[in-house]
C-alpha cells in the first residue's frame, strides 16, 4: 500500500483538547508497528452539529472514531450516530465515569479539560525540580534572584535534599553554601529576607554526618573537614552571614528532611 494512503484513519473526538484520547490511539498503534496511521484530531466540540459533522467526515473514509467526551449529552448524541451511520465509535471515558458514579454515589463533575489542571500541577512540579537541580550549590548565582525560597548554610545541612523535596512541592529552591573561604554571591543580599531560610546545627551532630561521608568517599574521617574545631568555624560565619541577612534560621539537628520542609513551608506561606 502506498505510504501515501493510510492504512488507518482515526477521528480523536473531544468536548476539550483531545490530548488523552490521541495519548491512547498512539500507544494502541505502537503495538501494529509499523503501521501506516493518520490520526485527525477534532477538539473542544461542544454541540450536536459538531458530532454530526465528524460522523459524517469518517464514513465517507471508513475511519475509526475515538472520543472522550465528558459531558453526557453529547455522549449520548455520539453513539446514537455513529450506529445510525455505520460508523465504528469506542468511548474511552464514559464507561469508566459511569462506573464509578455507581460505586461512589457520586455525580461527575462533567466538566471538559479537568486532567490540564492535573497536567498544569505535574509541569509546575518538574519545573521545580529542574530549577533545584540548575541552581544547586550556588552553581549559578542567578538562581537566587529567581527562586521562591533560597536555603544557605554549611555543608551537609541537608540544603540539596530540602531543595529536591520541596520542589515537590512545586517551590523553585536555590541553595548557597557558606563557606569561610569564599565569599557570599552578591544576589543574597538583593532579596527580601523572607526569602532566605537559614539552616544551623550542632556541632556534634555535624560532626558524625561529615565522618560518615568521608567514610562514604573512602577518605579518613580524620580529615580537616569533619574536625569540630574547622566545623565550628564554619557555623560561626555561617551565623554571622545569616545575622547580616536577617533570615530565619532553623536548626536541623535530628530534624528529618520533611519535618525541616514543613516548617519551611509554614513559614514562607505565612502573611
Amino acid at each position: 500500500m502506498s505510504r501515501l494512503n493510510p492504512e488507518v484513519i482515526v477521528y480523536v473526538v473531544s468536548d476539550a483538547a483531545g490530548d488523552t484520547g490521541e495519548l491512547v490511539v498512539r500507544a494502541a498503534i505502537a503495538q501494529f508497528h509499523p503501521l501506516h496511521t493518520e490520526i485527525r484530531r477534532a477538539p473542544f466540540i461542544t454541540e450536536e452539529h459538531g458530532l454530526q459533522r465528524i460522523i459524517m467526515q469518517a464514513k465517507e473514509v471508513d475511519a475509526i472514531v475515538i472520543y472522550t467526551l465528558v459531558i453526557p449529552h453529547l455522549r449520548d448524541c455520539m453513539k446514537k450516530l455513529a450506529d445510525e451511520h455505520g460508523v465504528k465509535a469506542i468511548d474511552l471515558l464514559g464507561s469508566f465515569i459511569e462506573t464509578l458514579e455507581l460505586r461512589t454515589g457520586r455525580k461527575s463533575r462533567q466538566e471538559p479539560g479537568l486532567n490540564h489542571v492535573l497536567d498544569a500541577d505535574y509541569f509546575r512540579k518538574v519545573e521545580a525540580v529542574e530549577f533545584a537541580v540548575k541552581y544547586d550549590d550556588a552553581r549559578d548565582t542567578s538562581g537566587v534572584l529567581k527562586a521562591d525560597i533560597v536555603l544557605v548554610g554549611v555543608s551537609r545541612t541537608s540544603k540539596t535534599p530540602l531543595s529536591m523535596y520541596l520542589a515537590h512541592q512545586k517551590y523553585k529552591v536555590a541553595n548557597v553554601p557558606l563557606v569561610p573561604e569564599l565569599k557570599p554571591p552578591d544576589e543574597l543580599f538583593k532579596i527580601p529576607k523572607r526569602k532566605v531560610i537559614g539552616l544551623t546545627i550542632g556541632v556534634p551532630y555535624l560532626n558524625t554526618i561529615r565522618k560518615e561521608r568521608l567514610k562514604a568517599l573512602g577518605l579518613p574521617n580524620n580529615a580537616s573537614y569533619a574536625t569540630p574545631d574547622r566545623i565550628e568555624k564554619e557555623l560561626l560565619y555561617a551565623d554571622n552571614i545569616m545575622k547580616q541577612l536577617g533570615c530565619v534560621i532553623i536548626d536541623v539537628s535530628h530534624r528529618a528532611v520533611e519535618e525541616t520542609a514543613s516548617l519551611i513551608m509554614e513559614y514562607v506561606r505565612m502573611p
